[in-house]
């Protein structure tokens, strides 16, 4: 396949997504521009924005249909305007599609959003709420290229989309079901954080080399709208060159705006009832939407009094209306004591017992102080960089909208000081130039063209070690299950496009053919010695997590619906980070008889 003209990137945010691309021809000075999105922004009127709100709205059956410039009539439309109808209508919009996508205990092809819809109002899935995000920038690319470049469309460019470092498999293949529905085909994932250092390096130009030298070690902290993501990368030499490698990705932690938009709403909601004025179950829900775009004008600094107002429903909508307002300083203070607690690096996430029963939503962390995830990935891999005790950073490049706020900056750079200073080593210096909103959309652009040799390319691979489990021949016990050993198919930092053999590995595996069966993958951050082939030994293990499991009926075709088929494994990691684990007969039937599992797993 021939190179495209331009190579894009895509940040599929969970509050705002956005399009950037450069043009391959720009040899000496590369641009990544911004695509300016058609959008609707209120009813009836269409403006272009540098952001698409990650928002969609479904019309009543009394409202006119949508229609953009690429579209036919549509009840559902995404941007602006359907992010501002939250406040009225908020059972009619979707909001944090992208955190519903990595939700492990629903089917995340049903339809389950808008989440507190009621009767008559059409719910879609996570992932076709994604789909109809890259839809729309992939509309506006096209049209905006029917105007300054006749011919050239989305489907026929490199495009770089990028998921959080912490997003689970299954996630990450969802993600490309959406862009491949989207007419994405030539398509590439990024972890977000890395994205952002892109970002950096493209913004500084040469000038990077200044700040950063080998033996720097780099600590991005992502927070923004569904997820919190740490990584680390370090500056090595390689043969006499600058070189960049990734050295541990964080874990999943589903915390981040959407958090703090729920306690902002709770505590606006006490105020108001402490000046007498209820506010009802629907009132309640537009509230979050309420709080939430306060929130993001008072951080990136644009007022420093947001007002809310909530309607009411009915004839007195006017005497209905429920009027307060959100300060900067009061909504930096609860975020601040909130989720950037002061905090001794031992202080890990703290664990609560869970109640039997729970609401289904989305299952955010339970520990809110983003301080104690951070103090848990420096000393959980504080090994990786050769020493022990944090993880010795000596910059910090932060990202995502929550970070936007110069106070929370302050107070992370305050706590990781006094954490790196104890231990005897020097204060991290912070590294500037990044706009938290575009970012990762350009650095996913510039990626695309880093891929093809033009710039300094992150080495990381597969960000943990993947295992899968082998159920050991063992005598029926009543109440116990047969031992489970691990084996490991894919070994820390393989990189994609690689593949490896499994060796023998004592007794000869078989699969079981015709039947349904669970292949149940594990995964590792820290264990960075096993080889493809190695036994891990039986489960449990310690910094060892089983992933969600996958049911096949692996086709019996010329054998018997139960047989167990001997068979040797090989593995590979695929350019869009699919694990593939083959299963090959010894003593094949037909030439072409074999077995293929697939787990996404970049960045995973």
């Amino acid at each position: 396949m021939s190179e495209s003209r331009y190579v894009v990137g895509i940040d599929l945010g969970t509050t705002h997504s956005a399009l950037a691309w450069i043009d391959t021809r720009e040899v000496d000075d590369p641009v990544a521009r911004v695509l300016p999105v058609p959008q609707f922004v209120a009813q009836g009127s269409i403006a272009s924005r540098g952001l698409l709100p990650s928002f969609l709205y479904q019309a009543h059956e009394a409202e006119a249909p949508f229609v953009l410039p690429w579209t036919e009539e549509r009840r559902l439309t995404a941007g602006e305007y359907a992010r501002a109808r939250g406040h009225d209508a908020p059972t009619r919009v979707i909001a944090s599609a992208k955190s519903w996508l990595c939700h492990p205990t629903i089917d995340r092809r049903s339809p389950v959003l808008p989440a507190q819809a009621p009767e008559g109002v059409e719910r879609i899935s996570p992932v076709e709420a994604s789909f109809r995000y890259l839809e729309h920038l992939a509309g506006a690319f096209d049209a905006w290229m029917a105007v300054h470049d006749p011919g050239q469309r989305l489907a026929d460019q490199d495009v770089v989309v990028t998921v959080p470092a912490s997003f689970d498999a299954q996630a990450r293949e969802l993600t490309v079901e959406a862009a491949y529905a989207a007419g994405i085909e030539r398509l590439t994932l990024l972890e977000e954080p890395q994205a952002a250092l892109y970002a950096w390096t493209l913004a500084r130009g040469d000038r990077w080399r200044k700040e950063i030298a080998v033996g720097s070690l780099i600590l991005v902290i992502d927070v923004g709208g569904g997820t919190t993501d740490f990584s680390a990368i370090r500056v090595e030499d390689r043969e006499g060159s600058v070189g960049l490698e990734r050295l541990a990705v964080g874990d999943h932690i589903l915390l981040g705006g959407d958090n703090m938009d729920l306690l902002l709403a709770r505590l606006t909601s006490a105020r108001l009832e402490r000046e007498n004025k209820p506010v009802d179950a629907w009132q309640a829900a537009a509230l979050v939407f309420a709080c939430r775009v306060a929130k993001e004008k008072l951080l990136s600094g644009e007022v420093a009094a947001a007002p809310i107002a909530l309607a009411s429903r009915g004839a007195k909508l006017v005497g209905g209306t429920l009027r307060t307002e959100l300060e900067r300083a009061d909504v930096e203070s609860v975020i601040v004591q909130g989720f950037f607690p002061a905090v001794a690096v031992s202080e890990g996430p703290a664990a609560r017992a869970r109640s039997a029963l729970t609401q289904v939503g989305l299952p955010y962390a339970q520990e809110t102080g983003i301080t104690r995830h951070l103090a848990r990935f420096l000393t959980k891999h504080a090994a990786a960089a050769g020493g022990a005790g944090v993880l010795p950073a000596t910059h910090v490049l932060f990202n995502g909208g929550v970070m936007k706020s110069d106070e929370l900056r302050r107070r992370t750079m305050d706590i990781l000081d006094g954490w790196l200073t104890a231990e005897g080593r020097p204060a991290p210096r912070t590294l500037e130039g990044s706009d938290p909103d575009l970012a990762v959309a350009k650095g996913a652009a510039w990626y695309g063209l880093v891929r093809r040799g033009r710039g300094l390319r992150i080495r990381g691979g597969t960000a943990r070690a993947y295992y899968v489990g082998i159920e050991r021949a063992a005598p029926a016990i009543p109440g116990l299950e047969p031992p489970l050993s691990l084996l490991c198919v894919a070994p820390f930092g393989m990189e994609e496009g690689t593949g490896a053999a499994i060796g023998a590995v004592g007794p000869e595996l078989g699969v079981v053919v015709g039947e349904s069966v669970d292949f149940r993958f594990f995964a590792s951050s820290v264990r960075r010695d096993d080889l493809a082939g190695t036994d891990a030994g039986e489960i449990p293990l310690p910094d060892v997590e089983e992933l969600s499991p996958i049911r096949v009926t692996l086709p019996a075709t010329l054998r018997k619906e139960g047989d167990v088929v001997p068979v040797r494994l090989a593995s590979r990691v695929t350019e869009t980070g699919v694990l593939e684990l083959e299963a090959v007969p010894t003593r094949p039937l037909a030439d072409a008889e074999r077995w293929k599992i697939e787990l996404g797993v970049r960045g995973a």
